[in-house]
């Protein structure tokens, strides 16, 4: 056990929560019991997280999409009302990261995810509400879009969509995770072979063909599954407590 505040002083420094700014209130959305044994670990607050959490014995739950966002809670009523209510009523704490949990060196979703293609060299890439978010760098060898994408199809679980219209031989990458489509710009004025991110927009598809670069879609869900599961492996490590990743895929 070890006590909820203990966890997230922790979390709030190793994670820089006070300074990065962002739309989503990043921290301790709903404070929950005293102590904590077990941690459950998500992509998203949802009902669905909260009641698998409440039957896997979890004090609280760290996610990487909270339920703070803006200007922050005007009413307790509707679907935040639900919320707030099931977590209240079972004493699960609710913590966010958002751009905190994308843009950190280590446990981030982009650095997760280019530890899997052992990507060299990687430079910060992405600049989202004054954040690097991302990272750039070369593959140690070149790869077909393929099989760049089977490399996530293992490690990730990902079904990914391609734009192919880059060189066939992918030797350098940028990544920027979830809706980071819009940094196909800056991917293609740096001359990168291959934009990697979690969604896509329509206007993407021309973008990316006259740009003479490759894209490819991992799912938002998928691409953001891996901070909070780096955080889990951290906190075991150094606190003790069960960490446990409760896996909720959204289909868009």
């Amino acid at each position: 056990m070890v006590k909820r505040d203990v966890l997230v002083k922790y979390l709030n420094e190793r994670l820089n929560i006070e300074h990065i700014d962002d739309a989503s209130a990043n921290g301790l959305q709903v404070q929950g019991v005293d102590q904590v044994r077990r941690v459950g670990l998500a992509t998203d607050a949802a009902l669905a997280v909260y009641r698998r959490a409440a039957d896997l014995g979890c004090e609280l739950i760290i996610a990487h999409h909270g339920i703070i966002w803006g200007g922050g809670i005007r009413a307790v009523t509707g679907r935040t009302y639900e919320h707030i209510r099931f977590l209240v009523e079972t004493g699960i704490g609710l913590y966010a990261a958002h751009l905190p949990l994308d843009a950190h060196p280590e446990l981030g979703n982009n650095a997760g995810l280019a530890q899997m293609v052992s990507l060299e060299s990687p430079e910060p890439f992405g600049r989202y509400h004054g954040v690097t978010l991302g990272v750039a760098g070369r593959l140690p060898q070149p790869l077909g879009i393929d099989a760049l994408a089977q490399v996530w199809q293992r490690t990730i679980k990902a079904v990914p969509l391609t734009l192919p219209f880059g060189p066939e031989a992918i030797g350098t990458v940028a990544i920027v995770s979830g809706g980071g489509s819009g940094t196909l710009p800056e991917a293609i004025e740096l001359g990168m072979d291959c934009l990697v991110t979690g969604e896509g927009k329509h206007e993407d598809h021309h973008l990316a063909l006259e740009g003479h670069i490759n894209v490819l879609y991992l799912g938002h869900y998928q691409s953001e599954t891996v901070g909070v599961r780096a955080v889990g492996r951290e906190l075991e490590e150094r606190f003790g407590i069960e960490a446990v990743f409760i896996d909720e895929p959204t289909r868009v």
